[in-house]
């Protein structure tokens, strides 16, 4: 007969002695296996005669009870050992700041974020999107916008002409959104109102010109409208855009052959400290230009200017973003440099509204 308790201290020491559940294991199977040194034990109790069965039983089943109690004390020490080292090792340290994600690390481009609170202003006063190609041909560009072949005008416009197509005829690279305005009346019926952001192109190119840039332009036609209309579109998109509660406009005549009367229109601003502030102060900057339609436009798009009038304004979408927003340069704008991008750019989720705020 094996010596009971010798068994008992050489098991209860290789227990002991475990490193891990993997050793643990396999002490149990050599003790408590189908062959193991307990079980191996356990089997000799059916040959044994009652009375030895009497003696030896209970010295056998508590050495299975003791092993087992041990191997489960152990099991309990490894898990709670095992645990305290994964903790340890994926231990985040909530102090430090956390890392942006692709999503949020991305910029919303200034132009792309003005042209949005443009959107959010106008759609509140029931304006619509207008768009139309970067290639125009002189018809829609010139002619139909009242600049005659060899018209003075023409020249204040320093336009990107395409080679000559197989009719002859030179496309070019559009010098304004009004385009866009003619496409609009000749394709639909008055009431019309719409503004009309997009890209545009000149030959030019300085801290405050680039060869192309972005105009936002305005169209309402109608059989009733008003310069006072014009005036307080005006007045109440500058209020909402620039986030002031008051506004004083002054508008000065000048000339625009698509618009008879045509007017300028600047902003009262305050220039103190080199910073340029909407609704106060004694100063004055040029911001944009409108007039009422022009008799001749209506007529190149089938109106008749007895029925129908309407106004029309434009701005520069770059000029207005620097104004706000503190850029001192233009052509940063259009360099793709992504420090650039990361200071002056939008989140994503920043969505202007004017419930919200446009400039969140």
């Amino acid at each position: 007969m094996t010596d009971i308790p010798t068994l008992e201290r050489t098991l209860i020491g290789a227990v002991a002695a475990a490193a891990d559940e993997a050793a643990l294991e396999a002490v149990r199977v050599s003790a408590l296996g189908k062959k193991g040194s307990v079980s191996e034990l356990l089997k000799t109790l059916g040959a044994m005669t009652p009375e030895e069965r009497r003696e030896k039983g209970p010295l056998i089943n508590g050495l299975r009870d003791r092993v087992n109690a041990a191997i489960a004390e152990r099991k309990a020490k490894l898990e709670e050992k095992a645990l305290a080292a994964r903790l340890a090792a994926e231990r985040v340290d909530v102090t430090l700041p956390l890392q942006e994600g692709p999503q949020t690390r991305g910029r919303i481009h200034p132009i792309s974020q003005v042209i949005d609170e443009l959107t959010a202003i106008f759609a509140d006063m029931g304006f619509s999107i207008a768009e139309g190609p970067d290639i125009e041909t002189d018809f829609y560009n010139f002619t139909a916008l009242n600049f005659p072949a060899g018209h003075p005008a023409r020249d204040m416009h320093d336009t990107f002409f395409l080679p000559p197509d197989d009719n002859g005829e030179r496309k070019v690279l559009r010098t304004h959104t009004s385009p866009v305005q003619i496409r609009t009346m000749l394709g639909q019926k008055p009431p019309i109102r719409v503004i009309i952001p997009g890209r545009t192109y000149r030959c030019d190119s300085d801290q405050t010109h680039t060869p192309m840039f972005h105009q936002v332009e305005g169209l309402v036609i109608d059989k009733s409208s008003h310069i006072g209309h014009l005036k307080w579109i005006l007045e109440e998109f500058c209020k909402a855009f620039f986030e002031v509660d008051q506004v004083k406009m002054r508008f000065r005549p000048s000339f625009f052959p698509f618009t008879e009367p045509s007017a300028e229109v600047d902003i009262q601003c305050s220039r103190k400290g080199g910073e340029i502030r909407f609704g106060e102060g004694d100063d004055w900057l040029e911001i944009l230009g409108c007039g009422m339609v022009h008799p001749n436009v209506l007529r190149n798009c089938g109106l008749d200017p007895d029925e129908y009038q309407g106004f029309a304004w434009g701005m520069g979408i770059d000029r207005i973003a620097m104004l706000k927003y503190g850029m001192p340069d233009l052509r940063p704008f259009f360099e793709a440099d992504v420090r650039w991008l990361s200071h002056y750019g939008f989140r994503p989720l920043d969505l202007p509204t004017l419930a919200g705020g446009l400039s969140v």
